[in-house]
């Protein structure tokens, strides 16, 4: 099916910033040394967005300038506007995402405005990583289900995913945002999507609500994708998706991975310790089920 597989590590940002408590920057900045430790290649670092919204990433600026970069390891960010790829750019982003919704009722609830306005607040963004030679990545959120508006048509994801990846984005990555799909609806969406979007620019963001995060992470990679986000210890949600569980755990994703033959290049006993690491200083276990499993074996 697969050789590679290229895995986006969220926990960091998507991870933490769903947490009820501030993470220290010190910790955060270990935290993410210790996923470049296990090899991961893409890690999401934070989020410059207001901290009257998001209070965890309050320390966005001094983390991205205290971080310790590694050869060949990306720190992607998330902008929501202008204003936030700026302060960005200034603490030494080279690579960041932006967000829109393939529901108008989230987008509304998420952002305070509809997807059209989400998508016109993108424009200059596009303009200015352009002249600065910054990266951006895209992200579609309800892809398979909206907490308001329910079933999500194919279609709208894939205008959304159409209009990102022809503004400027080198990759969709595709969000089940509340983890309602399966299988079969996954493979539709991506259908219809790669319509808009080759499949080689697709990437997954599965939540694990009714536990089929890694069945349709497979049914993804049947349809030809092959880049996923996850979060170590399955650490994530969202604040306006009720309900919600976190996003499917790295360690759950490479030990599929590794089971299937695939390569991620991803040192799965470390990858283990990142997450025992962050959890013990949230005050909780991990949440993976290897890492259990593993944690019981010993």
């Amino acid at each position: 099916m697969a050789e590679r597989v290229r895995i986006v590590e969220v926990g960091p940002r998507d991870g933490l910033q769903n947490e009820p408590q501030t993470v220290p920057t010190v910790v955060k900045l270990k935290f993410i040394g210790l996923l470049a430790d296990a090899g991961l290649k893409t890690i999401e670092a934070t989020a410059f967005v207001s901290p009257k919204w998001v209070p965890q990433m309050a320390d966005h600026a001094e983390l991205m300038r205290a971080l310790e970069r590694r050869d060949g390891v990306n720190y992607p960010v998330l902008v929501p506007n202008l204003r936030g790829f700026e302060a960005a750019l200034a603490a030494g982003a080279t690579e960041v995402a932006v967000f829109a919704a393939s529901s108008e009722t989230f987008s509304q609830r998420n952002i305070n405005c509809s997807i059209a306005e989400s998508l016109e607040r993108f424009a200059p963004v596009f303009r200015a990583a352009n002249v600065a030679g910054v990266r951006v990545r895209g992200y579609v959120s309800c892809v398979l289900g909206c907490p308001y508006e329910g079933a999500v048509e194919p279609a709208r994801v894939a205008d959304v995913a159409g209009r990102l990846f022809e503004a400027g984005c080198y990759e969709i990555s595709l969000g089940d945002t509340i983890g309602v799909g399966t299988p079969s609806r996954t493979k539709a969406m991506i259908a219809a999507v790669a319509e808009r979007v080759a499949v080689e620019h697709l990437a997954g963001h599965f939540h694990d609500t009714y536990g089929q995060a890694l069945a349709n992470i497979y049914a993804a990679m049947e349809a030809g994708v092959r880049v996923f986000d996850s979060s170590v210890s399955g650490l994530g949600g969202c604040p306006y998706a009720p309900g919600a569980a976190g996003n499917v755990a790295t360690e759950d994703l490479v030990y599929m991975l590794e089971g299937m033959g695939v390569e991620t290049g991803i040192v799965l006993d470390r990858l283990v310790a990142a997450g025992a690491f962050v959890c013990g200083k949230l005050g909780r276990e991990t949440q993976s089920r290897v890492a259990k499993a593993r944690g019981k074996a010993s």
